[in-house]
C-alpha cells in the first residue's frame, strides 16, 4: 500500500503534517476531512529516494527513555495517543525522532494500533519495545507497560555504562602504545639509524637490527601496511556479522578466563531483566523467550533460550532445559525454578537480575583495577625495548672506547 505525505490545517488554523498509508490521495482527503483537517499538501511518498538504513541516523537511547516516560505520565494523564505523540514529535531534540514520533502519530490516525506504527520504524523501536506496547494495548494498561519499560531500558542503560566502563581504560592504553610506537617507528628510530651509520660501528646487536629493519618496512610499505590493516579489519567485521562467525567469537569470550565471567554475568543480568520485565508486563513465556533469544546480545546465550523455548513447547518446564544448556549457573536456574513453582516467576527473575548487575558492577570494579598495572607494564614494556635496542649501540660503543 502506497504511503501519502501530507499537509493541512485545522479548523482553528494550526498547521499539521504527516503521513498515511491509503490506497489514493481521495482516500487521504477523505481521512483529513473525518479528523477535520483540511488538506493543503498530498503527495506519493512511497515514491520518495529512501537513504539506506545503514546511513539512517540512530536514535538516542537517553532520548527514548525520556519519550517513554512523558507518554507514560501523559496516558496516564488521560491524553490522546495521537495528541501525546503530535506534542512529543513537535519537542523532540532530535529531528530525525520527532519525524518518527509524527510519522507514528499519522499511522494511529490512519487506523493502525500504536504497536504496529510503531513497528514501521525498527531502528527507533526494537522488537521488545514493539512486544511490550502491544501487551499495554490488549490489557489496557498501556501507561503501566510504558513505565515498566522505561524502568528496565533504564536498568539495561546502567548496565552497558558499566560494561562500557570496563573497555574504556584498555582501549585507550593500547591506543596510546600503537601512536607511541608509531612515532618511534617513524621520526625516532631512523635518526639513531644515520647516527649508528654515521659513527661506522659495524654489526649491530640483534634487537637494534630487527628494530631497524621494522622502521625501515614501514616507511618503505606504508600504505600497503595500511590496506593490509584496513583489509583486515573489514574482513574480521564482515565474518563477525555472519551466524558462525558471531557464534565462535561469543563461545571464545565466554571461556576467556578473564572477560568470560563477565560476558556471563551481564547475559544473565539483560537475560532475566528482559525476560522478568515481559512476563510481569502479560507476554505469553514462549513469546517472552523468542524476544529475549533475539534481544540476548551473545549468539550462545541465544541459542540456550531457543533451546529452553523448543522443550517448554514439549511440555517442560523451564528450569530443567536451562539447566542442559550449561550456559548459565546453577544458582540462577534454581531460583528461576523456585519461582516457576511459586507462581512468582517475574519477581524473582527481577531479583536475580538486581544480583547480578550489582555482581557485573562488582566485576567492572575489580577488572580495571587488574588491567591498570598490566596495562602499564605492557606500555612500558614496548617502548623500554625499543628504547633499550637503540641505546645499546651507545653503550656498547662507549665501553669499547673506555678500553681502547
Amino acid at each position: 500500500m502506497p504511503a501519502f505525505a501530507w499537509e493541512g490545517r485545522t479548523r482553528g488554523g494550526e498547521v499539521r503534517k504527516g503521513t498515511m498509508e491509503v490506497d489514493s490521495e481521495l482516500d487521504v482527503q477523505s481521512r483529513l476531512r473525518q479528523m477535520g483537517i483540511s488538506a493543503t499538501k498530498v503527495r506519493n511518498a512511497s515514491r520518495d529516494l529512501k537513504m539506506p538504513a545503514f546511513f539512517q541516523p540512530g536514535i538516542n537511547e537517553r532520548e527514548l527513555v525520556v519519550f517513554t516516560r512523558q507518554l507514560a505520565t501523559m496516558q496516564d494523564a488521560g491524553l490522546p495517543i495521537t495528541q501525546s505523540l503530535d506534542i512529543l514529535g513537535n519537542q523532540a531534540e532530535s529531528k530525525a525522532f520527532g519525524r518518527i514520533l509524527l510519522d507514528v502519530k499519522s499511522g494511529v490516525e490512519s487506523g493502525k494500533s500504536l504497536s504496529e506504527a510503531m513497528k514501521r520504524h525498527p531502528r527507533a523501536f526494537d522488537t521488545l519495545f514493539v512486544n511490550l506496547i502491544a501487551a499495554g494495548e490488549a490489557g489496557g494498561i498501556l501507561d503501566r507497560i510504558l513505565t515498566r519499560l522505561a524502568a528496565y531500558m533504564e536498568k539495561s542503560q546502567a548496565l552497558k555504562r558499566q560494561v562500557r566502563g570496563a573497555m574504556v581504560y584498555p582501549i585507550a592504553i593500547l591506543a596510546v602504545a600503537v601512536i607511541v610506537v608509531f612515532v618511534l617507528l617513524w621520526k625516532v628510530i631512523p635518526v639513531f639509524q644515520a647516527m649508528f651509520k654515521d659513527f661506522g660501528g659495524g654489526a649491530l646487536p640483534a634487537p637494534t637490527q630487527v628494530v631497524i629493519n621494522i622502521s625501515e618496512g614501514l616507511q618503505a610499505h606504508f600504505f600497503l601496511i595500511v590496506a593490509m590493516m584496513v583489509g583486515t579489519v573489514m574482513g574480521i567485521s564482515y565474518v563477525f556479522q555472519t551466524k558462525q562467525g558471531k557464534r565462535a567469537f561469543d563461545t571464545v569470550i565466554l571461556k576467556t578466563p578473564i572477560f568470560g565471567p563477565l560476558v556471563r554475568k551481564v547475559s544473565v543480568a539483560r537475560f532475566t531483566r528482559t525476560l522478568g520485565t515481559l512476563i510481569s508486563s502479560g507476554v505469553p513465556l514462549l513469546d517472552a523467550l523468542d524476544i529475549v533469544s533475539r534481544t540476548a546480545g551473545n549468539v550462545v546465550v541465544g541459542d540456550a533460550i531457543m533451546y529452553t523455548r523448543q522443550r517448554i513447547s514439549e511440555g517442560k518446564n523451564i528450569s530443567e532445559p536451562l539447566l542442559e544448556t550449561k550456559v548459565f549457573p546453577t544458582m540462577v536456574v534454581q531460583m528461576i525454578g523456585v519461582g516457576e513453582q511459586t507462581g512468582a516467576l517475574d519477581a524473582m527473575l527481577q531479583k536475580i537480575a538486581d544480583f547480578y548487575e550489582e555482581e557485573v558492577d562488582v566485576a567492572v570494579e575489580s577488572l580495571t583495577k587488574l588491567m591498570e598495572p598490566f596495562m602499564m607494564v605492557f606500555l612500558g614494556g614496548i617502548v623500554g625495548f625499543l628504547m633499550i635496542s637503540m641505546y645499546a649501540p651507545i653503550f656498547e660503543m662507549a665501553g669499547n672506547i673506555k678500553t681502547q
